[in-house]
């Protein structure tokens, strides 16, 4: 990769805002630039770990951060169950201070000097810097200034000078009667004095203050958008909560507005909320955020019947939040009719790209990404350019396209963490090409791992063979579940006598799902036509070796088709030899998905040749390949490739061509036929 000019890492530049920082998703980036500015709703579809999340995040950077607001709860003196719910802004401009007088006094001077000046100049950005603390806060915090009073004399000074002057008339030289009259009067009036004291405190009791409000949404501090992720999140987190309060009389509960618990919806007011998996979200919260979108507004009320939170209902709080919705292709059935709607009606929908051209500016963009997981890591040395390297020749593997990079970045990144942890470990300053090969072992999903033990049994067990000649019997290959992982799939076949004299069958075992049942069905239209009416008088067994995890797909058509055909000919086939791809009821030979995956699952197993179809030879990286690859179009290529050299062989696919030929014929008398009946008509 010529247009590399760097050593390491360290010399590639990171961007700094995140929309920079997306790979690959080119269309996604115009779509979320352009939501952002007219804060429109986005609903992003595609398979994990390709960067929704990072979208989301980036779109809150693009936000206006103007108009962020916090939101308080205030008690509600007339219905104490319906606190009274009020927004301000966080970080006000002069002309919002000017429109509301009475926030001026939460300021000093020199604040409202900095805001004056920052508002001309229009930076909103200074105005939350040179005022740190939000409105809500300082609402909160706010004392009123009391008017001065007259000096009391100190209670303990009273009580000590009252005592002094008792202790004089007992010393003084009275009359005894007049001596304890004084005195008496002296301690009444201690006592009163000290009374006096306990009812002016008690006066003073927090019970007869006045009620503070709650902040239930703060954003002192943001210089973006605020960017709530919700994924996973129940009723009460998403759609606010009131807490349950077991002491609910005698002066001893709390009061209701202290109790109200804003949701996701009222944190993202003015930002992001962000929903992964929407479809997990149970219907009737799905329709209740619908409701919160449509009205930009939703009380807050206790989500559980059996709580005294569910008697308290607040005043609409806001939530103008702009929802970026994320899921997979699955997920859209589960949607709510009414949700996507709202989503398709005022904003976009964008299914996201799987992969990218292997392009120098697309292998710049993958070393840049590299670069920003080693970053956001902090904790692995960086990578050498031919480190870097082997990580996209990964990326190109993952594809299973030829000329494509994948934009699974997830397992990317695993893959470079791994690597560098190794590197960490072999005290390397940078990570080596050899620690990522050799990170490429310890790095696998748990579903790769398990197929590779499967194929270790098989290969124990003899499961499948890898070298000689047998009759009806093939090695096909699939591919397991999700993981991209290859696997020898040895299927077996035999054509036996009819058991019936009315109905002929054809039998197929190893858990097979649908596609692949019908797949079944269709060869039998090419078995029938090579092999003539005899064939119909037979019943045809296919057997596909310990697939206990199930078969689905068709893309094991012309091993079965091939296994059938030797089955009833007799003619060996070559067991050094796999197959993969599907198969029209012409013989025409049809691209299948996973070809890189199984190719490798061929390769390891020993074989020597692999055939898969023609127009699936660009997806599979040759480069360094042990095994033959061959591309073929038609069956005939297929049996030409696999079966043993004979007089039975020759035969064999010398009629399948002749019938070929004639169909084509067919189809060319047809057509022309109908140029006949077109031109004649017209003569008429």
């Amino acid at each position: 990769m010529e247009e590399f000019d760097f050593k390491t890492t360290e010399e590639i530049n990171i961007p700094t805002k995140l929309i920079e920082q997306v790979i690959g998703q080119d269309k996604a980036v115009e779509i979320i630039k352009r939501a952002a500015k007219q804060k429109r709703h986005v609903l992003l579809i595609g398979p994990p770990g390709i960067g929704k999340s990072m979208l989301a995040q980036a779109m809150a950077e693009l936000m206006p951060i103007e108009e962020l607001e916090d939101i308080l709860a205030y008690p509600n003196r007339v219905m104490e169950n319906e606190p009274i719910i009020k927004a301000v802004k966080t970080y006000p401009n002069f002309e919002y201070l000017m429109k509301h007088p009475y926030f001026l006094k939460l300021y000093t001077p020199k604040e409202l000097n900095a805001i004056r000046e920052l508002t001309l100049k229009k930076d909103y950005v200074g105005i939350v810097k040179a005022l740190s603390i939000g409105l809500g806060r300082r609402l909160i915090s706010f004392k009123e200034m009391k008017k001065e009073e007259p000096k009391k004399l100190n209670k303990n000074t009273a009580l000590l000078l009252l005592a002094l002057i008792g202790l004089a008339i007992l010393i003084a030289p009275l009359e005894e009667s007049l001596k304890w009259l004084s005195l008496t009067l002296m301690f009444g009036l201690g006592l009163f004095y000290l009374f006096s004291g306990v009812v002016e405190n008690f006066s003073k009791m927090p019970l007869s203050k006045p009620l503070k409000p709650k902040l239930i949404v703060d954003n002192t501090g943001k210089t973006k958008a605020p960017f709530v992720d919700a994924t996973g999140a129940k009723a009460g987190a998403l759609l606010g909560d009131v807490k349950h309060d077991p002491f609910q009389s005698g002066g001893l509960g709390t009061p209701p507005h202290l109790r109200v618990e804003a949701g996701a919806i009222h944190k993202a007011h003015k930002g992001i909320l962000f929903i992964d998996e929407i479809a997990s979200l149970k219907l009737n919260w799905q329709q209740e955020l619908l409701t919160a979108m449509q009205e930009k507004k939703y009380s807050i009320t206790g989500q559980s019947e059996n709580s005294s939170g569910a008697l308290v209902k607040t005043q609409p709080a806001p939530c103008d939040f702009v929802l970026v919705a994320a899921g997979n292709l699955n997920d859209l059935k589960y949607l709510h009719p009414a949700l996507r709607s709202r989503i398709r009606g005022n904003g976009y929908e964008v299914y996201m790209n799987e992969d990218m051209d292997d392009t120098p500016e697309n292998r710049r963009k993958m070393v840049q990404f590299i670069a920003q997981e080693i970053k956001k890591d902090g904790k692995i040395p960086h990578f050498t350019k031919e480190a870097v390297i082997e990580i996209i020749n990964e990326a190109r593997r993952l594809s299973g396209r030829k000329g494509k990079l994948t934009l699974r970045l997830r397992e990317l990144g695993g893959l470079i963490r791994a690597a560098g942890d190794l590197a960490l470990e072999r005290g390397h300053k940078y990570v080596q090409k050899e620690d990522v090969v050799e990170a490429k072992k310890y790095y696998k999903l748990v579903e790769a791992q398990i197929g590779e033990r499967i194929i270790e049994r098989k290969k124990e067990y003899q499961v499948f063979l890898n070298k000689g000649y047998e009759v009806g019997r093939v090695n096909g290959l699939a591919v397991i579940g999700e993981t991209y992982k290859g696997l020898v799939l040895p299927i077996v076949a035999e054509v036996t006598p009819s058991s019936s004299s009315v109905e002929r069958k054809i039998i197929a075992t190893g858990k097979l799902g649908e596609i692949a049942k019908e797949a079944i069905y269709n060869i039998s239209a090419i078995v029938k036509k090579a092999l003539g009416p005899e064939i119909s008088e037979k019943d045809i067994h296919i057997q596909f070796l310990q697939t206990y995890e199930g078969v689905e797909g068709d893309s094991a058509s012309i091993a079965v088709a091939l296994a059938v055909l030797s089955a009833y000919k007799g003619i060996p086939i070559d067991q050094s030899v796999a197959m993969t791809g599907s198969l029209d009821i012409r013989g025409k030979v049809l691209p299948v998905g996973g070809v890189t995956a199984k190719v490798e699952a061929a390769e390891e197993a020993g074989l020597k040749k692999v055939i898969i179809p023609k127009m699936n030879e660009k997806d599979v990286i040759k480069e360094g390949r042990k095994i033959k690859i061959i591309g073929v179009e038609r069956i005939e290529e297929v049996l030409e490739h696999s079966l043993k050299d004979s007089k039975e062989k020759k035969e064999l696919i010398s009629l399948l061509k002749k019938l070929n030929e004639e169909d084509k014929g067919d189809k060319g008398s047809r057509s022309g036929n109908k140029t006949k009946k077109k031109r004649s008509r017209k003569k008429e």
